[in-house]
């Protein structure tokens, strides 16, 4: 803060309603300030800022964070939970060809990126339910990861047909696809899972927390030279999102969720090293005390 004014931070966060208040002035601190950098949708924000770090506060999905962490970029990742979901439904196929989770080992399965975090989840309730790994289906991907450092394993391949992934279903060039926003509404298009809910439903009953999509990152400049300010900050979109679903802050609660997903992602090939979740915690612990 200099000479009374608040510290201004060039922020991305998708429109969420608990993000509303701090959008609309209506929850603030004297010592921070939102300039909110409109990015549609959110995930094109995750790119530029884990390469050229081009925003000071930034909605980042909870792999690209991981991976962030593991190849040294300069951000801290704060224990705040922007988007959670349940995920298993996201697992699609057209509705005319029957397919079950065992069809899918030696199959082709679309995503928009291998390293996108609802393909992490619905990966992971494979492994879960039904005992299937990553490496035994063929991930077929449209764009690359948000880190240029990572080079994915070789059950990976590039998909150049240009369609879409409900057209390559309909099409019969996919068994199954993983969509996360841009799920299809249109009754061609059915769950693999059918049982989903009950299984999603179950999944949070015995760990007791939301599978997390994404969290924020700050730069660590910016958190170094302005520590107030980014603990404002924090405390203001904690206080946005109390009760807002599937949300959790502090860097407690969210040490157990985070050595789950760091587990799946090195199981799924997307972590180029393992990466100690309490050093990854660590900064933003001594930054908040909490």
């Amino acid at each position: 803060m200099t000479d009374g004014a608040p510290v201004r931070l060039r922020t991305v966060f998708g429109r969420y309603p608990h993000i509303a208040p701090l959008r609309e002035g209506r929850l603030t601190d004297p010592r921070v300030a939102f300039d909110f950098v409109e990015v549609e949708p959110v995930p094109s924000a995750f790119a530029p800022m884990v390469r050229r770090l081009e925003y000071d506060l930034c909605e980042m999905a909870i792999v690209s964070a991981l991976q962030a962490f593991a190849y040294g970029k300069p951000l801290v990742l704060l224990p705040a939970v922007v988007a959670s979901r349940l995920q298993r439904g996201c697992l699609i196929r057209h509705r005319d060809r029957p397919v079950g989770p065992r069809d899918l080992i030696g199959a082709r399965v679309g995503v928009r990126s291998f390293t996108q975090t609802t393909g992490m989840w619905v990966r992971a309730a494979l492994f879960e339910d039904h005992s299937i790994e990553a490496g035994q289906s063929i991930w077929c991907v449209r764009e690359g990861a948000h880190l240029d450092e990572y080079v994915p394993p070789p059950f990976v391949t590039w998909d150049r047909s240009g369609k879409s992934l409900p057209d390559r279903l309909r099409d019969g060039e996919l068994a199954a696809a993983i969509m996360g926003a841009d799920l299809p509404k249109d009754p061609e298009f059915v769950p693999v899972l059918a049982d989903h809910a009950a299984a999603d439903r179950a999944w949070h009953e015995r760990h007791g927390w939301v599978p997390i999509n994404h969290m924020a990152v700050v730069r660590a400049d910016v958190a170094a030279v302005e520590p107030e300010a980014v603990r404002a900050a924090w405390r203001l979109l904690r206080e946005a999102a109390d009760g807002a679903y599937g949300t959790m802050f502090g860097t407690s609660a969210l040490r157990e969720p985070l050595l789950f997903i760091e587990e799946e992602a090195r199981r799924q090939g997307l972590l180029p090293r393992p990466v100690d979740v309490d050093e990854l915690l660590e900064p933003a612990w001594r930054l908040l005390g909490e």
